[in-house]
């Protein structure tokens, strides 16, 4: 059903959100439409200039917006416990997580830690800091955890022999194997958030073709050319964010759902309730991405 809007969407005064990336395109527009409903807003950057930048134009929409930098590199796990550990000295609740952030085909290149990139990015880090987080969610009542999927999970698939590119690096099946992982992530956390009886939930939700990630998929020079029909054939950042804000926001939500554009193959649209792949919903494959995920992370997820 398409009966959402930020507009009618209850405010969010007293809670505290965490948006990654939100400096700048879906992270962003997240963030602002979170200040927009009075929640306290944690701009989780690795680029403090950017994300000063971000602060002060969203203080121009929302002057009373209550808003936090925090600096975060997904490159790093470091970093990640770092952010983590000072998030949870300044505050005693985390009502939405929101696991934005991310990179698109990029060269083979490794994080800080030796991951292959899309994969430990997109993927891994996020699996780190929600685990590092889990504390303060499972505390908070009615705590969200929402996780940025994209189409390209629908190609996807969990190589466990080629994680790190070992076999060979294609930058498109990297990108949608690591979106598949975030999506089969925010199944299995509900899965076990579920068995241990806490009251929080975990969803995930995937913009469509926006305007932000669109000329990704494109060499420079075709992007350039291309980028004046990704309006016509995606949306902009401030629509391909819709789909994470009805997941972290309607009342309606329930654990495990996945959110998207209600228009034709979801490339664009209001943002409603979609179908992931067969492959997200491997209950094996899950439980072994989680258990390859604690070992490469170096941290036991205890829900």
């Amino acid at each position: 059903m398409i009966n959402f809007s930020i507009e009618t969407a209850p405010s969010q005064k007293g809670k505290i959100a965490i948006v990654t990336g939100a400096n700048s395109g879906l992270g962003y527009e997240t963030a602002l439409a979170l200040a927009r409903k009075e929640a306290t807003v944690i701009l989780a950057s690795r680029d403090l200039n950017k994300a000063k930048d971000a602060l002060n134009k969203i203080l121009i929409e929302v002057p009373k917006a209550d808003l936090e930098i925090i600096l975060i590199d997904l490159n790093s796990l470091q970093s990640v416990e770092e952010f983590a550990a000072e998030f949870s000295k300044k505050y005693d609740r985390l009502d939405l997580l929101i696991e934005n952030a991310g990179i698109m085909m990029p060269p083979l290149t490794t994080t800080k830690d030796g991951f292959e990139s899309q994969f430990g990015v997109n993927y891994l880090a996020h699996f780190h800091l929600t685990n590092l987080l889990f504390p303060l969610l499972k505390i908070t009542p009615n705590a969200r955890v929402v996780t940025l999927s994209s189409l390209a999970h629908k190609t996807g698939k969990i190589s466990f022999d080629n994680l790190n590119a070992e076999k060979g690096y294609d930058k498109w099946s990297v990108y949608a194997q690591s979106k598949l992982a975030c999506m089969m992530f925010a199944y299995e956390l509900q899965r076990r958030l579920d068995s241990a009886g806490i009251n929080a939930m975990a969803l995930s939700a995937h913009p469509g073709f926006s305007a932000t990630n669109l000329g990704a998929f494109l060499p420079s020079i075709a992007s350039s050319l291309f980028s004046p029909l990704a309006s016509l054939i995606g949306q902009d950042s401030k629509h391909g964010a819709l789909p994470t804000l009805r997941a972290a926001l309607d009342p309606a939500a329930k654990g495990g759902e996945y959110y998207g554009p209600s228009g034709f193959r979801e490339v664009k649209g209001a943002p409603v309730k979609v179908r992931s792949s067969s492959k997200s919903h491997d209950l094996g494959v899950a439980t072994k991405l989680w258990s390859v995920s604690e070992e490469l992370t170096g941290k036991k997820f205890e829900v």
